[in-house]
């Protein structure tokens, strides 16, 4: 049944057949499950996974207008088959589209998008060899785009192992890939097989009303999560107080990037990260005021991306200081999610220019302050994560408290932003209905039904590109949304354990030495080249002294964790040890144009003839999007051949595929501005799954190319950075992830620390 929209301040998005307002505000949390069919896939006998779900096909159709239908997705193997209705409830149903996904696939996160009146998170999908070939789709809750993505993933894996297979290489080379746009490819026939189901999303908002048939099933805990970060960060924190709950810290580290004292109060809440980093977000104060006795009355005054927006508020403190007069404030809310799940918000202040103060109202600056909302796991059916809520004070009144021990704290403002994490706690106890659904559940059942699919797609008629299909648009069509959807839920792979082993003890009983890496990685009955860092020259030069600026060096691994020899039982990591490769030049390049292949520039440190005698170069080309752009490029040297059948000979030689999937850098800001050190974080991150990343593989060397600009997460966080670059001191370890026991523990391939590097003192090439 199809409703009259509501006329938009804004040009309209699409025609008829567009998703309604209550569809857009209100579908179906992340919510995935699993059903065995207990039929193998085709005649291959290769158990196949299947995602499905609803999600919001949003582009520009042939007439120009903007649309955003509600669409059932599903991703079985390599295959992606769009559909209008679930086909799981209409046996017989053809695909308005299918096709199928290459290796090349990148899918970007853009963040969320005000559409129809509702906030939606979308996901840019783009050919990484064409990116002419892209498109967007979008999904009503974060966690269900983080969702979509590993379901991209596994189809990018399925296809580059169908890639090394060989078999069939003709079929795959003119194979279709999905087309999400343009005229719709006819579908005549199907092909049977189903080895798991997974449900991402409930669909609209009228079905989750529905009561679920799968609660009785056999439920297993995957919950994901675990330590906080992977190096080790410069805070000591001190417990000060227990108020309503939750505990309070000080840091009483002396931080010399610091600006007065960090504060941050500490607490569980009985909700998934994503639902919790929703209500934060959310700006509409009915529901505001359940939590947020402060700054409930918030209103957007600019959208700058997908991950930072500009917003105005208000508070009357006059419960806290009644001899004060209304106040009000503009801030910056700034966030990122994780390759974990976990979410960090900046909020900091913007000057009066965004807007001016309200009459009867003196404009102050709230306190610069960061969200931090990761999963806790627990043993127990019920979402859990730790909310962590960080703000910086003015040291003197923090001193003065500290001295008198008065209750004057307790009715200022920090102390009432604070308070926001023991609101959201008790908001969300009382709010059973927010936290039903279980992101980490299999179920397993023998009376599902599989749906079959084509996956060899020799019948598909020729269509446009996937990438190009999403760009463009549909005709206009009618929406069915009376259908019945299962009420599934979600699965993740693996269990992660809380450990009670502490990092030091751990570094010293399992973490791995330099030799005994050696002998595994390098050819070891070879003799060494001597490669001394003074024969080699980059454009940015090597630090004399521990403080000396714009340099860079090469600290040791013990600031880093990787994973240790048991990691895969107990998920133990352990302090890292010497690099296995050494760091001998840096250079610091500015461009206008993203420049790649600097290994096989003319005047390139590789094209030397002290480094043609090396037995292998690592090049790290790291590009950063800016005005200029920059290029910060490492070299890491082995000193004797590297073993071919070993972790990093597989690496050098592998697919890019391979690469993506393992390539990993551990970051930690030594020294700097506290909410830099936030946005940053010390989570390791695999490069190729966060941007793309492109391979170089001649002579003797591998250079890798890191286009930080593809991705808006990257470019967000780096504008950040080089907003305080020339004050901070940040620590880099690059390693290649191990995920079979036969390769652990890991070890660290190179390191590098970069002392407040100047941007005008990079060189033009």
């Amino acid at each position: 049944m199809e409703t009259a929209a509501k006329p938009p301040t804004t040009p309209p998005l699409g025609g008829p057949g567009d998703v309604f307002e209550v569809e857009l505000s209100e579908a179906g949390s992340p919510d995935l499950g699993s059903r065995s069919s207990g039929s193998g896939s085709g005649g291959s006998g290769r158990s196949a996974a299947e995602y499905s779900g609803w999600v919001y096909h949003i582009g520009v159709n042939s007439i120009g207008h903007e649309y955003c239908h509600l669409r059932f997705l599903v991703i079985r193997g390599r295959t992606v088959a769009m559909y209008k209705r679930d086909p799981h409830d209409h046996p017989g149903l053809e695909p308005i589209r299918k096709g199928a996904v290459s290796h090349t696939l990148m899918v970007e996160e853009l963040g969320r998008r005000r559409v129809n009146h509702g906030d939606v998170y979308v996901l840019r999908l783009y050919n990484r060899l064409d990116q002419t070939k892209k498109g967007e789709i979008a999904c009503a809750k974060p966690g269900e785009a983080r969702k979509w993505i590993e379901a991209f993933e596994q189809a990018k894996q399925q296809a580059d192992h169908d890639l090394m297979r060989g078999a069939n290489w003709n079929r795959l080379q003119n194979e279709n890939e999905i087309n999400l746009d343009g005229h719709r490819p006819r579908v005549r026939r199907y092909a049977q097989g189903l080895g798991k189901l997974v449900r991402i999303g409930k669909g609209p908002e009228m079905l989750l009303r529905q009561s679920s048939d799968l609660r009785s099933q056999e439920r297993v805990n995957t919950n994901f999560g675990g330590d906080t970060g992977d190096a080790f960060e410069a805070h000591e924190w001190r417990y000060v107080r227990t108020f309503n709950g939750i505990r309070i810290f000080e840091d009483i580290a002396n931080s010399k990037g610091g600006k007065g004292i960090l504060l941050k109060s500490v607490g569980v809440v009985g909700a998934n990260p994503d639902t919790v980093f929703e209500a934060v977000l959310n700006l509409d104060k009915h529901k505001r005021y359940e939590w947020d006795m402060l700054t409930a009355d918030l209103e957007l005054v600019e959208t700058i991306d997908g991950y930072c927006d500009v917003v105005y508020g208000t508070y009357e403190p006059k419960y806290l200081n009644w001899w004060k007069g209304k106040k009000d404030f503009v801030f910056s809310r700034q966030w990122f999610r994780g390759q974990d799940g976990a979410y960090t918000i900046l909020q900091t202040p913007v000057g009066r220019n965004k807007r001016p103060p309200k009459h009867g109202y003196d404009r102050t600056k709230i306190n610069p302050s960061t969200w931090e909302i990761r999963r806790l796991n627990t043993s127990g059916p019920s979402p859990k994560c730790v909310v962590t809520l960080m703000l910086e004070i003015s040291s003197s009144f923090w001193g003065r408290w500290k001295r008198r021990h008065s209750s004057n704290f307790d009715k200022s403002i920090p102390f009432a932003l604070l308070s926001q994490v023991s609101g959201l706690r008790e908001y969300f106890a009382t709010n059973p209905a927010l936290t039903s659904d279980l992101p980490s559940t299999v179920v397993k059942s023998k009376a599902s039904e599989p749906l079959i699919i084509q996956s060899e797609l020799e019948d598909s008629e020729p269509g446009d590109e996937f990438y190009d299909a999403l760009a463009r648009g549909e005709s206009f069509e009618d929406e069915d949304s009376d259908d019945d959807y299962d009420d599934a839920t979600t699965p993740k792979a693996g269990k992660v354990k809380l450990k009670n082993v502490s990092w030091a003890i751990a570094g010293l009983a399992l973490k791995k030495t330099k030799a005994l890496v050696e002998t595994s990685e390098l050819v070891t009955n070879s003799s060494p080249v001597t490669v001394d860092p003074s024969d080699f020259h980059g454009t940015l030069r090597r630090a004399k002294s521990e403080n000396d600026p714009n340099s860079w060096s090469a600290p040791g691994g013990e600031k880093f964790m990787i994973r240790g020899k048991t990691y895969l039982t107990d998920y133990t990591k352990v302090v890292g040890g010497d690099p296995l490769l050494k760091l001998i030049a840096v250079d610091w390049f500015k461009v206008d144009e993203r420049f790649d292949s600097v290994a096989l520039h003319p005047k390139s440190l590789v094209q030397s003839e002290a480094a043609k005698k090396i037995p292998f170069i690592l090049v790290i080309n790291l590009q950063v999007p800016a005005k200029p752009n920059y290029n910060l490029v490492m070299y890491y040297a082995a000193e004797r051949p590297v073993n071919k059948d070993s972790l990093l000979g597989r690496f050098i030689d592998g697919t890019d595929t391979f690469r993506d999937a393992r390539f990993k850098l551990i970051p930690s800001i030594v020294e700097g501005y506290w909410m830099v050190k936030r946005a940053v974080g010390t989570k390791a991150c695999l490069l190729g799954k966060a941007v793309t990343c492109n391979y170089l593989r001649q002579d003797n060397f591998l250079e890798i190319d890191v286009d930080i600009g593809s991705s808006s997460v990257a470019r967000s966080i780096i504008g950040l950075v080089l907003g305080y670059v020339t004050s901070i001191v940040v620590d880099l370890a690059i390693l290649i992830e191990a995920k079979e026991e036969k390769e652990l523990p890991e070890y660290i391939l190179g390191t590098v620390r970069l002392n407040r590097v100047n941007p005008d003192s990079a060189i033009s090439i």
